[in-house]
């Protein structure tokens, strides 16, 4: 394709904006907002206002696909990918997993409920439980707030509000304060200390209110509060701790992040109507580096694993930060290997076939081809190297034109003022929906990086719509008059990506391709450094490095020890919702699908994957029983060479015989070969 030549002139107003966006500061408030309640170790906002309203208004706007009703108060930024996203949109709600509850809207009200965890073979289930129903009278319900980790729903009859709900992940209660008064029945009764209890299903549940329940009917002034609860396994105080707790609901959450001294920290503090302290339920991924929440009071199941319940106002963890990685280090292979790889390098360009329209296939191949150029420039194949970054050059020319939905109606974006985020031309797997923004932008972010990282010039000429790319997925800050909301797709509390925009799903929301979601940051974290945004790099470090261990710790190398997976006979559980975990994929039952999925693309930054090399061959056997001859064969072979110099080696050897139908359109047989060549050699 022709290099946009006209473009290069027509954005440099909006490249001097986007230099300028970069050096902004402001100071993030933690305070709750009805919006907002974020903050990195810097304190600076990602994108400010004052620098991304010119971006995104250079952009055309358009709705490609209105997204669905929504119960979401005037005001507040549509809060799509969310782990709550099926509670908002819809003609019905879905029920929604602020674990270790679950948590759906009523006709009249809410129901709420501790899961039971089921395992099959294939399946981890915990979906909705409508334990206690609460029947408030309402005839409307909206949410009026959210924030880091919490969720407020105002519950209306006309006009008048007769009170909010406030649910929160990792919170054990579900709060309700009036503003109206209100009988509500709700099938528990008073005990001789007031708290009223019900044994349902094996789990005991309460409710402390400043009310009072009598003959099964709650009592409520305005502003008078009840508090639900389940209480969990193995701790002979957990009641008395419960019914404390429960006198100082959650009003709401902030979230705070750092990246420093090779960890990744993430800390979320849960603030009560008078300050006091909480408990709070942390996931298997954040219990082995808990820091500062005070003593265990028993444990939940869930479908993740098991959840200890601690005491206090904040639960903060972390992980190995992981710096970002694209291109591979040539540098140790010897003169025969980087003469067959330039000879590679060289086959692949001349069989590249015309970059694809939509941001997802045409993302990935300009990521392919950046993986390309990465070797060429490496191993002495000057031409090709050279041809290649003209062809990805003038690509990303064409993608980069503020303007370009203006002109034509593929290869450009536009932004959705409805939904509040960038759209693609022309669109694919529902992105005018909102689903997978970050797998498809990542591949973008990830080529800008790698090709602009030594190229000032380059990297300025494309910050004015990779930069809306960017905050499609990272903006930290967000208010009614904001152009995209807080980190779109990423869940703190989880460690990781949602991929459904609006979750149209009794499950909750769900993400299958782990790696790809991976892949996300890292392309964040490559494309911030290439284009001066520090306060971007801490940001998508962090992301990065707490979408990695998710990964490690629920798609494919979870603790098998761990009760929920008895039963289950796979390695890898490759479809994650908040109500079940799933072997298995939307587009295929192929068992290497279920693995390659949460592998692709591997990259300089996929080390991630190696983990226990005996579970990297016994996930290889399942998924590749009679060889690679199969779907995702050269993930396959790229993943087993995690195992060890030997595994890369036969990796190696058999890579030669691998059809070529069996190389993803994202990944090329030199990518493939320098891959294994680079860990064949330890």
């Amino acid at each position: 394709m022709a290099p946009v030549t006209g473009a290069r002139a027509g954005i440099a107003l909006c490249a001097a904006m986007a230099v300028a966006l970069c050096g902004c500061v402001a100071t993030e408030a933690e305070t709750r907002d009805p919006v907002r309640a974020s903050a990195g170790s810097s304190g600076e906002p990602v994108f400010p206002e004052s620098g991304i309203a010119a971006l995104a208004a250079a952009v055309p706007q358009r709705t490609l696909a209105a997204l669905p009703p929504a119960r979401l108060a005037d005001g507040l930024l549509p809060p799509t990918n969310t782990w709550f996203a099926g509670l908002v949109f819809g003609e019905q709600p879905m029920p929604v997993y602020p674990l270790p509850l679950s948590f759906g809207l009523t006709a009249h009200g809410f129901a709420l409920g501790l899961p039971a965890v089921t395992t099959t073979a294939a399946t981890i289930a915990g979906g909705h439980v409508s334990a206690i129903e609460a029947d408030v009278g309402a005839d409307r319900q909206v949410v009026t707030a959210y924030d880091a980790a919490s969720v407020t729903i105002t519950q209306y009859s006309g006009e008048r509000a007769l009170g909010r709900t406030v649910i929160a992940q990792g919170s054990p209660f579900v709060s309700f304060t009036a503003e109206a008064a209100l009988e509500i029945p709700t099938g528990l009764d008073a005990d001789g200390d007031g708290v009223a209890t019900a044994e349902l299903a094996g789990t005991t549940y309460g409710l402390v209110t400043t009310g009072t329940v009598e003959r099964g009917v709650l009592t409520l002034a305005p502003e008078q509060t009840a508090v639900w609860f389940a209480l969990p396994d193995g701790s002979d105080t957990a009641r008395e701790r419960f019914v404390e707790a429960a006198a100082h609901p959650v009003t709401g959450t902030s979230l705070a992040y750092s990246v420093a001294d090779g960890s990744a920290d993430t800390t979320i503090s849960y603030e009560t109507a008078d300050g006091a302290p909480t408990l709070i339920a942390a996931m298997p991924h954040q219990a082995d580096s808990l820091d500062g929440t005070g003593t265990g009071i028993g444990a939940y199941s869930s479908i993740y694993g098991r959840m200890p319940v601690l005491a206090g106002s904040r639960l903060a963890w972390r992980v190995g930060a992981i710096a970002a990685g694209g291109a591979l280090d040539l540098s140790g292979l010897g003169p025969e290997q980087k003469e067959r790889l330039a000879e590679q390098v060289g086959a692949d360009l001349s069989t590249t076939a015309a970059f694809p329209s939509d941001t997802y296939f045409g993302g990935k191949a300009l990521a392919r081809a950046a993986n390309l150029w990465s070797v060429a420039t490496q191993v002495g194949a000057d031409e090709t190297a050279a041809a290649l970054k003209t062809l990805i050059v003038d690509e990303l020319d064409t993608w980069m034109q503020p303007d370009g939905c203006a002109e034509r109606e593929a290869r450009c974006v536009v932004y959705d003022p409805a939904a509040r985020g960038i759209v693609g031309l022309d669109p694919s797997f529902g992105s005018e929906q909102f689903n997978d923004h970050h797998f498809h932008y990542g591949y973008f972010l990830y080529a800008a990086g790698m090709i602009a990282a030594d190229d000032p010039a380059l990297a300025a000429s494309w910050a004015p719509v990779m930069n809306l790319l960017a905050a499609d997925l990272a903006t930290t800050e967000a208010d009614e008059s904001t152009w995209f909301p807080v980190r779109r797709t990423f869940d703190a509390y989880a460690g990781h990506s949602w991929a459904s925009g609006t979750s149209p799903f009794a499950d909750g929301n769900n993400q299958e391709s782990s790696s790809e979601a991976v892949n996300a940051w890292n392309g964040l974290a490559l494309w911030a450094p290439a284009s001066g945004q520090q306060s971007l790099a801490t940001e998508a470090t962090w992301m990065l490095s707490a979408e990695a261990a998710s990964a490690s710790a629920y798609y494919t190398d979870f603790d098998r020890a761990d009760p929920v997976y008895a039963g289950f006979e796979h390695g890898v559980a490759s479809l994650n919702w908040g109500g079940k975990r799933d072997w298995a994929t939307w587009f295929s039952p192929e068992p290497s699908a279920m693995l390659g999925i949460v592998l692709l693309p591997l990259t300089g930054v996929s080390e991630y994957l190696a983990g226990d090399p005996e579970r990297i061959r016994a996930n290889i056997a399942e998924a590749a029983p009679r060889g690679y001859d199969v779907m995702f064969g050269d993930s396959l072979l790229m993943y087993s060479a995690l195992a060890g110099a030997d595994d890369a080696a036969a990796a190696l050897a058999a890579a030669g015989g691998l059809p070529e139908d069996r190389v993803d359109g994202g990944n090329s047989r030199s990518w493939l070969l320098a891959w294994l060549m680079v860990h064949a050699a330890g």
